[in-house]
């Protein structure tokens, strides 16, 4: 009895907590709670500190200064923007600069590393061999590095603009970079891009009704060759509405540099080209891996079928391996964001460069630091956000 009562007294009440440092749950709380409350007060008197020091300073804090006119250009731009603009405008160039190379990168390193990746396992010696060269050169060669010879390969292996050469007609290469024709500025080419997106949400509806269509009645549906149709056919059925412009601006040699066209300057190539290659090689190690980690079972089933290789790679291997592929595929898109930064060591005008012009003019260190952290933050988790929804979506549904 003396026994049973020991038990029943140190046992939490049912459908409830027991308030005892003997009972694991609530131990677990009060451990949560304290951790909590000693993560608020290092931050609270991390910030009360840095506010104190800068008070005696007389550092004027917060975010006015966003407001105040820049007073220094900016070499490249995907918006309108002159010195006269605010600190501001010049931290979204910034922005948007940071997020074209992500973006551009992201896509040309998902295709390369793919590809280089497949190659690692062909069953032909060279290809094999060429592939595991470029993935253990490549990704065992610091970026920055990286970096500085794609530079110098534009800026020093090139020659000066007034010996540009000219490939072809209305293009030309110099140390001031890529210039070619571009379509002259019209009313249609927004239209066209209008028609883009209506194009490809109306490709994707057309994907998932024949998928439902040919579970319900097993009858498929040609869905790729119907969405290519509507991406490629629509902006052209718009462009042929708006008149079929056929005008280009084609740059012209003026003075010292080219005007018109379309440009690609050296510090963008050497940070596209840098850090895509970089992280492909990554990439390709995590597809070789993925696609290993498919039971080798799956390859004789579709081989027994008669699928050809193209085929049983698309069909069977691949959708399988995507399982594998997307989680560690997702922290090589991280970092390629978050490298991107390095491209204030060749000059390029991404967020951290214009952010530390700005800091340097204002003296608004603590302010300029922030907004780069917040943003590379908000880019990231919408990196993970997104990659987490995909891997989700394509997860296997077990019976």
């Amino acid at each position: 009895m003396a026994t049973e009562t020991r038990t029943t007294q140190g046992a939490p009440p049912p459908g409830g907590v027991s308030f005892s440092l003997s009972d694991p749950t609530f131990r677990a709380i009060v451990y949560q709670i304290l951790v909590v409350g000693a993560v608020v007060l290092v931050g609270w008197f991390l910030i009360s500190n840095t506010l104190d020091n800068l008070a005696r300073r007389s550092i004027a804090t917060g975010y006015h200064f966003l407001e105040r006119e820049a007073a220094f250009g900016i070499g490249e731009s995907l918006i309108d923007y002159s010195p006269k603009d605010t600190y501001g405008r010049a931290f979204l160039v910034g922005v948007l600069n940071t997020l074209k190379v992500s973006i551009i990168g992201v896509i040309l390193a998902t295709i390369i590393g793919t590809i280089i990746g497949v190659a690692r396992l062909s069953s032909n010696w060279l290809i094999a061999k060429l592939a595991s060269t470029y993935v253990e050169i490549i990704r065992n060669i610091p970026p920055l590095l990286q970096l500085f010879f794609w530079y110098a390969l534009v800026s020093d292996g090139l020659p000066p603009v007034r010996q540009a050469l000219n490939p072809i007609p209305g293009v030309f290469l110099s140390q001031r970079g890529l210039r070619v024709p571009v379509p002259a500025p019209d009313p249609v080419w927004a239209n066209m891009g209008i028609a883009l997106l209506v194009a490809i949400v109306a490709a994707w509806g057309v994907s998932r009704w024949a998928r439902a269509r040919q579970a319900r009645t097993g009858q498929p549906f040609p869905a790729g060759w119907t969405g290519l149709g509507l991406i490629v056919g629509l902006p052209i059925l718009t462009w042929l509405a708006g008149g079929a412009p056929l005008a280009m601006d084609v740059p012209k040699l003026t003075g010292f540099n080219f005007t018109g066209g379309g440009a690609i300057s050296p510090e963008f190539f050497a940070i596209l080209t840098g850090l895509t290659l970089y992280t492909a090689a990554f990439i390709a190690e995590v597809v070789r891996s993925g696609i290993k980690a498919v039971n080798w079972g799956q390859t004789e089933a579709a081989r027994a079928l008669g699928l050809p290789s193209s085929p049983t790679l698309r069909l069977v291997i691949l959708p399988q391996a995507l399982r594998v592929i997307v989680p560690p595929l997702t922290s090589q898109y991280l970092n390629l964001t978050k490298n991107s930064s390095l491209a204030l060591a060749i000059g390029y005008p991404d967020l951290v460069s214009i952010a530390n012009t700005t800091l340097n003019q204002t003296g608004q260190a603590i302010e300029g630091v922030t907004m780069i952290m917040g943003t590379y933050l908000v880019i990231s988790l919408s990196i993970s956000i997104f990659m987490n929804w995909y891997n989700k979506r394509i997860a296997l549904v077990e019976r």
